[in-house]
């Protein structure tokens, strides 16, 4: 086992919403990840989730960046960037430097870097014309960049199984239990460490819905989930507003 430490670096995806713990927080792949790495590296093995919901790629480089750079791990995954497509004032020609300059930064004190190419979620949301040629430059920018500087690239994107709808909790942007099962697979396989197979299992795809009930689903989504989040795009206000990391330094594992 050659990682002693693992930091995990960015917004909803790796704080781990939409899978809670029993007591409502979020456990996500990236703490399932970091379990079983403890379990491999044993009681000194330290973990640390700096990663905050609504977090917009400038606020995680200025913000948990720097931090994960101080911690030294043996280990950093960097997922960023997703936030960012979805609004108007997305520039390419500023992201995508930057985007090559952190990674390069991150592999400059020695650590393994995890970058994700994400999977397809737009198929499910409004506004797919706009923002889908974003999210391919996203991946095809991440692809790259883990090519140039050495770090480990875990293709969610060439997954097809991330279509299937039960992957993706009720707000159809964040994963399921289900989803942060499969995509923490997905990294321990690439980091070449075992995982419980059963996390690579997926419920059957559900039966299409008649397209009156497709519709109704489709206003009750709205209402619920795509209402707020204009409001907080119009207000300048963030989900993650007065949240903080849930563990912003390295500590074992708690096992109990």
């Amino acid at each position: 086992m050659r990682w002693r430490s693992y930091v995990a670096v960015g917004d909803s995806f790796t704080e781990g919403m939409d899978d809670a713990y029993p007591d409502g927080s979020y456990r996500g792949w990236a703490d399932l990840v970091a379990t079983r790495l403890a379990v491999e590296a044993g009681p000194d093995f330290g973990y640390a989730n700096l990663a905050i919901r609504g977090r917009l790629f400038p606020n995680v480089v200025a913000e948990q960046v720097p931090s994960a750079l101080a911690m030294k791990p043996g280990l950093i995954s960097f997922a960023a960037g997703g936030n960012d497509v979805l609004r108007r004032s997305f520039d390419p020609d500023v992201f995508v430097p930057r985007f090559d300059s952190v990674v390069q930064r991150l592999r400059s004190v020695g650590s393994d870097v995890v970058l994700f190419r994400f999977a397809d979620v737009m198929s499910r949301l409004p506004g797919q014309r706009m923002m889908a040629p974003r999210v391919a430059l996203l991946n095809r920018v991440v692809g790259e960049v883990a090519e140039r500087h050495g770090a480990i690239l875990v293709d969610l994107y060439a997954d097809d199984t991330y279509l299937n709808p039960l992957l993706w909790s009720t707000d159809r942007i964040h994963l399921s239990a289900e989803g942060h099962r499969r995509v923490a697979a997905q990294v321990l396989t690439a980091l070449g460490v075992g995982c419980d197979e059963e996390w690579l299992l997926v419920p059957p795809h559900p039966a299409p819905s008649p397209w009156l009930a497709a519709r109704a689903a489709d206003l009750r989504w709205a209402g619920k989930h795509l209402a707020p989040w204009i409001k907080r795009r119009l207000t300048g206000r963030s989900s993650g507003d007065f949240i903080t990391a849930k563990r912003p330094v390295l500590r074992p594992i708690d096992f109990d």
